[in-house]
């Protein structure tokens, strides 16, 4: 089942935030996250946290970047 959801001002800045690049140093044989799997995980961590299944959200036209329907965990 399919539900709406709103992201509050904060969740919406950490989804943003974690899909920008970041800097880094490489040392030794370390490859960190890019910005497609980093903002991944902070699609799970908030499906996690409102209860639905991370890779089924998508937007609501027409109601701005707050909205989005995914599929409800069971």
């Amino acid at each position: 089942m399919r539900k709406e959801f709103e992201l509050t001002d904060e969740q919406l800045d950490k989804l943003y935030n974690a899909s920008k690049p970041t800097m880094c140093i490489m040392i030794g044989n370390y490859i960190p996250r890019t910005p497609q799997e980093n903002a991944n995980l902070a699609w799970q961590i908030l499906g996690n946290e409102l209860g639905f299944i991370w890779d089924t959200a998508k937007p609501v036209e027409g109601k701005g970047n707050k909205y989005f329907t995914a599929e409800v965990k069971e």
